[in-house]
């Protein structure tokens, strides 16, 4: 692929770890821009961290050889690359004692988990919240954030996840293929990050008041008494630089399940092997 263009108040990164969803192949804009036109073939991935290469006409804030990490437009090439253009609005200062593979990991996952939480469940001190996917990308990071507010946190997963779940904080855990959802009892928030079945069945459990959010599809069942919320990931740039200083002064620990070179990108997406967080491409060995 070509060199990427900078367009008005774009950022040029040089990659040097990049984040992906497995799923985003399916996703229309990843093979369509804004309009809606065919832009194939097209890079993947929505998770950056690297180093400013240039600065596009009208950018502020940043400077080339800065370290910064992100989110890239949606409707793009992505961060599977050695370069990527990025509005720079979407993008963070990157502190040098962050390493690469480590922020490529938390821009969606951290953005996610703090949005669906704070910003359209209104988690509260005291209050019980259910997280699906506890092991996962963004339920990991969703354990972390829902204990330091001072919430209780019931995990699921399979049964391999249940260490990776309490150790991250989470007080209870349910196996997902053994334990009955039932016995968690009434929640006041339920975190859904895998649909069907599980997200239909988890409206049961919000008690009157509570808050059902997903990310996985718009739910069809809401709660006898509560809110079910669908959401999709917003930028926010003032938000990855609080989450950052939380993983420099060890508050909160992105999961990096495994790491691969930028040349086994294609068999990363294709892995069927479940690993606890998320597959970070490395790009520039440091």
């Amino acid at each position: 692929m070509p060199y990427p263009h900078a367009a008005e108040n774009d950022v040029i990164v040089r990659v040097h770890a990049a984040g992906f969803t497995p799923g985003e192949l399916d996703w229309p804009a990843t093979w369509s821009d804004r309009a809606g036109r065919d832009r194939t073939p097209s890079i993947p991935g929505h998770e950056v961290s690297g180093v400013v290469a240039e600065l596009g006409y009208g950018t502020t804030g940043l400077s080339v050889g800065q370290r910064v990490f992100g989110l890239t437009d949606w409707a793009r090439n992505g961060s599977l690359a050695e370069y990527t253009a990025v509005e720079a609005r979407n993008l963070a200062p990157l502190a040098a004692d962050i390493d690469h593979t480590v922020a490529a990991a938390l821009p969606i996952s951290g953005l996610t988990a703090w949005q669906g939480l704070f910003d359209h469940a209104h988690l509260r001190t005291g209050q019980t919240v259910l997280i699906h996917g506890a092991a996962g990308g963004v339920g990991s990071i969703a354990v972390q954030l829902a204990g330091e507010v001072g919430a209780r946190v019931i995990g699921t997963g399979r049964a391999d996840d249940r260490a990776v779940a309490l150790d991250l904080g989470a007080q209870t855990f349910l196996d997902l293929d053994a334990d009955d959802l039932r016995d968690v009892g009434e929640v006041d928030v339920v975190f859904d990050v895998i649909g069907g079945d599980i997200l239909e069945r988890s409206t049961e459990l919000v008690r009157p008041g509570g808050t059902l959010v997903t990310i996985a599809t718009p739910p069809t069942v809401q709660p006898k008494d509560g809110r079910a919320i669908f959401f999709v990931v917003e930028p926010d740039s003032a938000r990855l630089a609080d989450l950052a200083q939380r993983v420099r002064s060890g508050r909160l620990n992105p999961i990096v399940g495994a790491e691969r070179p930028l040349s086994e990108t294609a068999s990363a997406f294709a892995r069927r092997r479940r690993t606890p967080g998320k597959t970070i491409i490395r790009v520039v060995d440091e």
